[in-house]
């Protein structure tokens, strides 16, 4: 192949007869090889790139070949694209330069394909190397956009959209050897293109200004009026693309620069009810958006008040199904017809993780985001903002569709019950008196011959959970919460898929809520479950499986009993024998298992062997296959590792001591040194929990590696650490704790280093989560308890910040274990807390009770001790500087 001349201009470059040929063949061919093709057109490629100037020949055919058809210029040139990914860093300069030149009169060619194509290199090559260093581009951009020639207006706003789109940030920066910034150039421009009679124009400058909304560059900041002046003349384009844009800044205005829209919100308002009804899905599902950014702006909800009354009955009209909707196809879908591997959602493993975690609510009214959901999201949130004073508009119009007769009027009766479980949280204080009344109705909705309206009334019925159980200490309550639980497990039982799905969702979500309440009624609620277990496809199985861990985290040792167990276990062993190490269905068994393995404690016990056996088999061939697949007989995943740990966590927190046997008879230790120090996080995360697990239960059979365990889990609370996984650094910190109560002085090689560490985390605590903070706390002290005279040299460093986070953490044996080591160093070294005094006395009155007598009395020497240090006054006015409510717990220990 030829190469560009040593030093010479870019543009001398000629390709070789011969090399073109050979690749716009290989191109043609790679545009629809056959299957035995594949393999041989990669090799070629793989063999061509290493030539330096196998992208020149790309872009030749891409920008010069005419005799070629356009799909093989356009296939030359996205292989040329994903080309500069991986080559532009090591790529000569001059071969840069040549691309560069090839690809400029590309913008304005006389196909649009080509154009766009070309915009996409080019936006390409502005990613990875940005503006500066291509002076020419910006020039040829500005000139294309000032030109009379439709063809190369086109081309650069197809290029800078894309530049917009994928590295605004590149057009405001101040570029040497340019007066101005680059994007000072375009905005005047783009929006001058707001009023060109060509739809694609006037859609390619919106969506780039649009792009610049979160950056808000000056120079949009000074053209803010000619920005809105002109999205109110699009407003009303006949083109359903600009009018989505239109929508699209709107609700991002309104959700980061909502002051702009102040003076002309009735306006912006009056416009979004009018297009929330237009005839393009699309259009209206952009406009529905506002409401909800609307609302969580947090702006006065008196500019939206007068407007509900139009609003509400808008929204409800847009929530009915419409008739292309996929759940509408999809709803008679029979349960008995097997899944197929595309209809399995992808799933997702929440590795363990020990402490408090801020839970989000998965509230999954159907599947993909559309107008009916969008409506559905904006009612539940109006409904949180204005309360119960939208019952007199919305009601009336729930109860007319709920009303309304006859099989065609089935979508406006399910719009209805979707109404009602969408407002359920925001307006229950109006609800709640007629709740009966609303759940009566609702009850039979279960048995509705359409399938949709049996779902939705099961996920409507879930929205009042909470007060469903509330109100079963009553015998009326009691008799409601009855009929929605055996209603549930009929449509768990239904033939229908999507009612199945809808059913077990709604009961986990009951499960929850009740509890412990569930235990009367455990053995026919396992009946149901375990009916739909040998019913379902493979899909819903995965939620039942879920249903059943629910209820073991719900009602705990209540499953312990011979018939329950008799009429769950069988079931799960025989799926858990049926399953190969390698199928994919065995995660959620794997949870389900943990949940179960956890209630049933030392019930587990008979279940346990082969379970664990198998949980270490599953990590030890995964780590074979992760360095050999072929000899491993299975393709590595490391879901299949992080679901094994937990199972094994929750089989230590079941059995308890009696999971002893099974590790001191396994490599388990030696398997989960290597899991804590996997690259992936997720592994690490789950392999520190179940250290800590071990720790606590038979710390003996770690011993032999202690010293490895130690060093990499303090790793793992370093800074940088941090910033990648917190979680890891979360789970880390608290084996260490559980390791140090255990081992005791044989931790003393590495205590400065965590405490060190640890100091860092709790200097920090904005920055990051309650749970790290608490257990670096708690592990802190445990540190401190364990070696006093190494900790306490250093302790007054720390004690501000320690005793702040102390003060934060609910009384239990953890902060117990904490306040001992703060006991011990001041004993220690009484005088290194003398200036945190006060943090000391307020860590101390955050206790609601002391439960333990030694410590009482340990905290009450140390306050004492300290009265007796402080005299002259020192005391008094050290307890003057506190909080009257802090001054009246310390009463209980006798010193004020």
């Amino acid at each position: 192949m030829a190469s560009a001349a040593g030093g010479g201009e870019a543009t001398s470059w000629n390709p070789q007869e011969e090399g073109l040929r050979e690749i716009c063949g290989l191109v043609e061919q790679q545009m629809a090889p056959t299957s035995d093709d594949k393999s041989m057109i990669w090799q070629k490629l793989q063999h061509f790139s290493q030539f330096p100037d196998f992208n020149n020949y790309l872009v030749f055919i891409f920008a010069r070949a005419e005799g070629k058809s356009v799909e093989v210029r356009q296939a030359a040139g996205l292989l040329l694209k994903n080309n500069l990914r991986s080559s532009f860093q090591t790529m000569p300069p001059a071969n840069q330069q040549y691309i560069k030149a090839e690809l400029l009169p590309c913008i304005g060619a006389a196909d649009r394909h080509i154009r766009s194509t070309a915009g996409t290199i080019i936006s390409t090559f502005v990613q990875i190397g940005g503006v500066a260093g291509w002076p020419e581009l910006l020039n040829a951009l500005v000139k294309c956009l000032d030109s009379s020639d439709i063809n190369h207006v086109e081309g650069a706003m197809d290029a800078l959209s894309k530049i917009c789109e994928d590295a605004p940030q590149v057009l405001d920066n101040e570029i040497s050897g340019l007066s101005e910034r680059p994007i000072n150039a375009f905005i005047p421009r783009f929006l001058q293109l707001f009023n060109s009679p060509h739809a694609t124009l006037r859609k390619l400058s919106l969506g780039s200004v649009n792009q610049f909304i979160m950056l808000m560059p000056m120079v949009l900041q000074m053209s803010m009026d000619k920005y809105l002046q002109g999205l109110f003349v699009l407003a009303n384009d006949p083109a359903p693309e600009v009018r989505k844009l239109v929508c699209s800044a709107f609700v991002q205005l309104i959700e980061i620069r909502s002051a702009v829209l102040v003076p002309h919100l009735r306006n912006v308002i009056e416009y979004m009810l009018l297009v929330n009804k237009d005839p393009d899905e699309e259009v209206a599902l952009e406009a529905c958006e506002f409401w909800s950014a609307y609302c969580e702006a947090e702006l006065p909800p008196e500019n939206l008040r007068e407007f509900l009354p139009r609003l509400l009955p808008i929204l409800l009209s847009n929530m009915a199904y419409a008739d292309d909707d996929e759940s509408v196809l999809e709803a008679e879908e029979d349960g008995s017809v097997p899944d197929r591997d595309q209809d399995l959602k992808p799933r997702f493993h929440s590795s363990r993780f020990h402490g408090s975690e801020d839970e989000e609510e998965d509230d999954n009214i159907v599947n993909a985001w559309n107008l009916r959901k969008c409506s559905a999201a904006a009612l539940d949130i109006i409904s949180n903002v204005f309360g119960d004073e939208i019952l007199p508009t919305l009601m009336p119009i729930v109860q007319a569709k709920l009303g309304m007769p006859g099989d065609e009027a089935w979508r406006d009766r399910e719009a209805a019950v979707l109404a009602l479980g969408a407002i359920g949280e925001g307006c229950i204080n109006g609800l709640y008196p007629h709740l009966s009344q609303i759940i009566e109705f609702l009850i039979p909705l279960l048995d509705d011959k359409f399938p949709l309206i049996r779902s939705i009334s099961c996920w409507t019925l879930s929205r009042f959970s909470r007060y469903i159980v509330q109100g079963s200490a009553r015998q009326e309550g009691q008799n409601i919460f009855d009929k929605i639980l055996m209603g549930l497990l009929r449509r768990i039982l239904d033939d229908n898929k999507r009612v199945q799905e809808a059913a077990c969702s709604a009961f986990a979500t009951l499960e929850e809520e009740a509890g412990e309440d569930l235990g009367p009624r455990l053995e026919i609620i396992l009946q149901h479950l375990m009916c739909a277990f040998g019913k379902y496809q493979r899909r819903n199985l995965r939620i039942v499986y879920d249903a059943i861990g629910t209820l073991a985290d719900a009602v705990r040792g209540e499953l312990n009993e011979p018939k329950c167990l008799g009429i769950l276990m069988p079931p799960l062993i025989a799926k858990w024998q049926q399953l190969s190490d390698s199928d994919k269905d065995l995660f959620p068994l794997l949870e389900c298992l943990t949940s179960v393995a956890q209630a049933l404690g030392t019930g587990f016990s008979q279940f346990a062997p082969p379970v664990f056996q198998r949980c270490i088999n599953i990590i030890q061939t995964q780590q074979i296959a992760k360095v050999d697949p072929a000899a491993a007989g299975v393709q590595y995943d490391r879901e299949f590792v992080v679901c094994s740990l937990d199972l094994l966590s929750g089989l230590a927190e079941g059995l308890g001591p009696g999971i002893e046997s099974l590790v001191s008879q396994s490599n388990l230790k030696d398997l989960l040194l290597k899991c804590c120090m996997d690259e992936a996080y997720d592994v690490r995360q789950s392999a520190f929990a179940l250290l800590g697990d071990l720790a606590r239960i038979c710390p003996v059979h770690l011993h032999s590696r202690l010293p490895e365990f130690l060093d990499v889990a303090s790793k793992q609370l370093s800074i940088a650490k941090l910033k990648e996984a917190v979680s890891v650094a979360n789970n880390a910190c608290w084996a260490i704790g559980e390791l140090a109560i255990k081992v005791h002085k044989e931790i003393s090689p590495v205590v400065l280093n965590v405490v060190s560490c640890l100091v860092q985390i709790l200097q920090h605590p904005e920055e990051l989560n309650k749970s790290l903070i608490e257990n670096s706390a708690i592990t802190l002290g445990r540190l401190a308890w364990v070696c006093p005279e190494v900790v306490s040299p250093h302790m007054e460093h720390f004690m501000q910040s320690w005793c702040a986070a102390l003060s934060m953490i609910r009384d239990d044996i953890e902060k117990e274990d904490a306040f001992r080591g703060l006991c011990a160093l001041v004993r220690a070294n009484p005088s290194g807390g003398l200036k945190s005094l006060a943090f000391i006395c307020r860590a101390i009155a955050s206790w609601h009770e002391i439960r333990s007598k030694d410590l009482h009395d340990d905290v009450c020497q140390v306050v004492h001790g300290y009265k007796q240090m402080l005299n002259n006054g020192g005391w008094e006015q050290c307890m003057s500087a506190l909080e009257p409510s802090v001054k009246d717990k310390l009463l209980k220990y006798q010193v004020l």
